[in-house]
């Protein structure tokens, strides 16, 4: 896509931390003549730099069909649209239901990526995903709700890969996310970090087990805007990366 032909740029806000915003995410909300964001889940302040001729608009209350009627009527206009999505677009940003309407009307449009809230998460907690020769995997996923799950995609069945899980959009079933994960088959006491609203002034970070998780997520009081990271293999003894290690050569570096 001709980067002139370019007139709707969607746009990975980060988690809530205004800092955490890419530079071109940045720029093209100052450039635009539409910014359209998601009210409930970005904070006004990522978008605040939008110019002053700009319309900004909360779209939480509003239809696909009437974004969409927004971003066309800007587009027609000569000007450009900023449509402002929480953490990475890609990652349960309902974004191919407006990129498909923007491709029937042939509008060009590109995706900024952006800090999703596991790895903000995970950066709050100051722990690693990834262990060597421990944990390699890391599995995005969610527990049924409203929205059906595939059930080849069922936690449960992900939990037997004894993988790292972050886990997004099932703070109001705790319970249930304890049972799934018990079933696919880790231990009790598999460390697990609860975070609320990363990114925001009102974060909680809250260290537990998969078997105290729904205590900790109820005593918190949270219903709503919170990711869990499971995290297998944090309690054992340390397995060092061969990167850094003086006999191990590389590309970058040889062993004498």
């Amino acid at each position: 896509m001709d980067k002139e032909k370019i007139q709707v740029h969607f746009i990975g806000a980060g988690p809530g931390d205004p800092e955490l915003l890419t530079i071109k995410g940045r720029r093209c909300i100052e450039e635009a003549d539409l910014v359209l964001y998601a009210g409930s889940l970005v904070p006004g302040e990522s978008v605040a730099c939008a110019k002053e001729s700009a319309r900004v608009v909360d779209s939480s209350s509003m239809t696909l069909a009437q974004t969409h009627a927004a971003m066309l009527e800007t587009v027609k206009a000569g000007g450009t649209v900023a449509r402002v999505h929480t953490g990475d677009p890609s990652l349960y940003g309902a974004i191919k239901e407006q990129m498909l309407l923007l491709d029937r009307d042939g509008i060009g449009y590109e995706v900024v990526p952006g800090v999703t809230a596991a790895f903000a998460a995970a950066a709050a907690a100051k722990i690693s995903f990834t262990l060597p020769e421990k944990v390699q995997t890391l599995i995005f996923s969610r527990i049924e709700g409203r929205t059906p799950v595939p059930d080849r995609e069922r936690l449960r069945d992900l939990a037997g890969h004894g993988a790292a899980l972050a886990i997004y959009l099932s703070a109001a079933n705790p319970d249930g996310i304890v049972e799934e994960l018990l079933a696919g088959g880790y231990p009790g006491n598999t460390p697990v970090v609860l975070a609320y609203r990363v990114g925001w002034p009102d974060e909680l970070i809250v260290a537990t087990r998969i078997s105290d998780l729904s205590k900790a997520v109820k005593d918190a009081r949270i219903k709503q805007q919170a990711i869990f990271l499971v995290l297998p293999g944090q309690d054992d003894d340390p397995v060092f990366s061969r990167l850094y290690a003086p006999e191990f050569s590389h590309g970058c570096r040889s062993v004498s």
